[in-house]
């Protein structure tokens, strides 16, 4: 499984850093719109709809939605910060719904609208937050390629800080293996990510931010990388509530395509929000 697991980690990771660095926005938003789709159709399964054809219909709400959102192109950038912004908001709420484990629980509860909501609140400012970051300004390929950067390295650090010094458990009753000395070495994997690639490996091309700005840029880190662990923890409720090890089985040793983006869900609109809040 671990051998599986690494094979199909090199091919997905130079695959997702070509796309970022080489298509065009457009059609890289295309491309998102696919796999968090993809996303999505594992979400509503956890969500409790079985129906394949009720699936596929909200399926088809969501992408008329992006559509709608990229289709007047001069309303696309303030409409992408919007989704942002309900993006944020949304995941403040999802922490609030952490607190209470049993609400929705059950599959006839009156919370199983909302957790179809959800899926729309999580996907949708997730897309729009990445495309803003691509299509930001000539070097938006390397912002969002940081802001992945640090996700994918704050989940390796917390894996290997967990394992080897963890001892005390961050949320035991949705996600028994994580705990907070994993938490906080995902933390220092992420600055140390940023860092690197905020001032661009020393390379004049690549460098994102000046030194002064690089508090900032740490700043807007510390808060993508929180945002990363609760997205993957509401994910890890929502398999509990459902009784489900993985949200798919598409990727080979990873389980779905949820369950590798999760994390990416909640920090990108955080990141784009903060990009544009401290003017980076």
């Amino acid at each position: 499984m671990t051998k599986t697991r690494v094979l199909a980690a090199l091919i997905m990771a130079p695959a997702a850093i070509a796309a970022i660095l080489l298509l065009p926005s457009q059609w890289l938003a295309a491309a998102a719109a696919a796999v968090f789709l993809i996303g999505l159709w594992e979400w509503l399964k956890l969500a409790g709809v079985e129906d394949t054809l009720a699936r596929t219909t909200l399926l088809l709400l969501n992408l008329v939605l992006m559509v709608l959102v990229v289709w007047d192109r001069d309303a696309s950038l303030f409409l992408f910060r919007v989704a942002a912004l309900v993006g944020v908001g949304w995941w403040l709420l999802a922490l609030l719904w952490l607190r209470f484990f049993n609400f929705g629980a059950q599959p006839d509860s009156p919370a199983r609208a909302l957790k179809l909501l959800a899926g729309t609140l999580a996907i949708l400012p997730a897309w729009a937050s990445l495309v803003l970051l691509h299509a930001s300004s000539d070097q938006g390929h390397l912002w969002l390629l940081t802001a992945l950067a640090v996700v994918w390295a704050a989940d390796s650090g917390a894996y290997f800080a967990g394992r080897t010094f963890g001892r005390h458990k961050l949320a035991p009753r949705i996600s028994p293996n994580k705990t907070w000395e994993g938490l906080f070495g995902g933390l220092l994997a992420g600055l140390l990510v940023a860092t690197v690639f905020g001032l661009g490996f020393g390379v004049d091309a690549w460098q994102l931010v000046t030194p002064a700005q690089l508090p900032w840029l740490l700043l807007v880190t510390v808060v993508a990388v929180f945002a990363s662990v609760l997205g993957d923890l509401f994910e890890s409720l929502l398999k509990r509530h459902a009784g489900a090890k993985d949200s798919g089985h598409i990727i080979p040793g990873h389980g779905g395509v949820l369950d590798r983006v999760d994390g990416v869900l909640a920090a990108l609109p955080v990141f784009a929000i903060g990009k544009e809040i401290f003017g980076l």
